[in-house]
């Protein structure tokens, strides 16, 4: 996954407004006019594909198992539409809006509930249903969930951990990453370094005002961590302003007031320029940092979000994508069968063990750096030399919050970035931080979407 297509991004949200006041007549109405067959018997089927992988390796990933899939069926064909991440909510709803939805959609699953709400969503048919709770973590099926339904087949799940840099660890005379947050705050304080006019040269905990991946993601993280939670149980209220939340807040305003964290630096030029000694992140930077840092990469190492204390629990956060059905799609049992074949059907793993199987889907996201939520899947393709960063990752399955995915969740997520950034830059103290933030949260996940 490239920076530009980050999960929580905050793009098309000045678009939203129209999107969502679209009247709910209209956003049910028929598929795309193009010919997609009449729908009898053993007349061809062809069904699109709508994803965010636009470009590069991301592209040419998914376009494999779809041209193998092709070659294999004769009646059923699938085609692939994409669109950047930063435009795929809006295309979702404009495009339903018109008449012109794909079959199969690739939303990121913060959107789940927004689009459940405007009926753009199928849920999944009961025995695709029973699979996907039979095949994937917790967490994994809970974001392709709304209100207990499940709608799709998880694809790239992302769970955050703590990426350090070795050497400048070694030169600051720690023997390895932090486990609780008194050390993190240690470590930050011993690896940055500033020049006599006061300039950041190394920031030794990377917070970062530059998207939603760098300032919300690892606050939520580091909440998660703490034992706490960015909205209630019912989805109608926000629980950050709460005793975890404070302790978060707390301690990223003390590493800004200390020096420790500058965030105005962006961390993903800075952490493999070797500017940031330590930094919160999810795994699809594993890939990116490898390709960018060359033999730097060495340097790199991943470890659990530290804890507020020693004893506890492990927490983070995990962040994700799904393949569901068009409600208005023409023939939702071809493409369920498609995404069962894509996502639960196992074939032999390549550079695996012996007879080692894996899913298509599971095979793609590692190919790429990243990975799906079956853990038995990753095992199997990470035991074949994979890069031993992922391992961490993969060990959070078991125990990551995913986003909430209520219809407000992208509303909230950006009111939150929003309060995060100005209690950073000094506009708003830890008190105040909250209560705007409980305020406007409060306000969109209750409101009537």
């Amino acid at each position: 996954m490239t920076p530009a297509r980050r999960p929580g991004a905050a793009g098309g949200l000045g678009r939203r407004h129209f999107a969502l006041a679209l009247p709910s007549a209209l956003l049910a109405s028929g598929c795309a006019a193009r010919h997609r067959g009449t729908g009898r018997p053993g007349d061809p089927v062809e069904l699109t594909l709508l994803s965010h992988y636009a470009s590069g390796e991301l592209k040419q990933a998914l376009q494999g198992p779809v041209d193998e899939w092709n070659a294999t069926h004769d009646r059923v064909k699938v085609r692939t539409e994409a669109v950047e991440f930063t435009d795929l909510l809006t295309t979702f709803m404009v495009r339903q809006a018109a008449g012109q939805g794909a079959d199969i959609l690739h939303p990121y699953c913060l959107w789940n509930g927004q689009l459940v709400r405007a009926g753009v969503l199928r849920p999944a048919p009961p025995e695709h249903a029973e699979e996907i709770g039979r095949g994937y973590g917790e967490a994994a099926v809970r974001s392709a969930s709304v209100a207990g339904r499940v709608y799709g087949y998880p694809t790239e799940v992302q769970t955050y951990a703590l990426y350090y840099n070795r050497r400048l660890l070694r030169a600051a005379g720690l023997d390895g990453p932090p486990r609780t947050w008194r050390e993190l705050e240690d470590a930050a304080h011993r690896t940055a370094r500033r020049d006599r006019y006061g300039n950041t040269l190394v920031q030794g905990f990377g917070l970062s005002t530059y998207d939603d991946s760098t300032t919300v993601g690892q606050t939520l993280a580091l909440l998660n961590a703490a034992g706490g939670r960015f909205v209630s149980a019912d989805g109608r209220s926000t629980a950050i302003d709460s005793a975890a939340g404070r302790a978060v807040f707390d301690l990223e305003h003390r590493l800004v007031v200390t020096g420790a964290s500058a965030p105005g630096v962006n961390v993903y030029q800075a952490f493999p320029s070797g500017q940031v000694a330590m930094v919160v992140g999810a795994g699809w930077w594993t890939g990116s940092l490898k390709e960018l840092m060359g033999t730097g990469y060495r340097d790199v190492g991943v470890a659990p979000v530290p804890l507020p204390a020693a004893g506890r629990g492990p927490g983070t956060l995990s962040t994700g994508f799904m393949l569901g059905v068009n409600t208005a799609c023409e023939h939702p049992r071809e493409a369920w069968e498609f995404l069962r074949w894509l996502n639960a059907e196992k074939v032999v793993a390549k550079g695996a063990g012996k007879g080692a199987a894996a899913t298509r889907m599971s095979a793609l996201q590692v190919s790429v750096g990243s990975l799906t939520g079956r853990a038995d899947d990753m095992r199997t393709l990470l035991s074949g030399g994979g890069d031993p960063n992922l391992r961490c990752f993969l060990d959070a399955l078991a125990y990551a919050v995913p986003e909430p995915n209520v219809p407000g969740a992208q509303q909230a997520k950006s009111r939150l970035r929003k309060n995060i950034e100005a209690l950073w830059t000094g506009q708003r103290s830890v008190d105040e931080a909250l209560r705007a933030t409980r305020r406007q949260v409060d306000q969109e996940v209750s409101r009537s979407w």
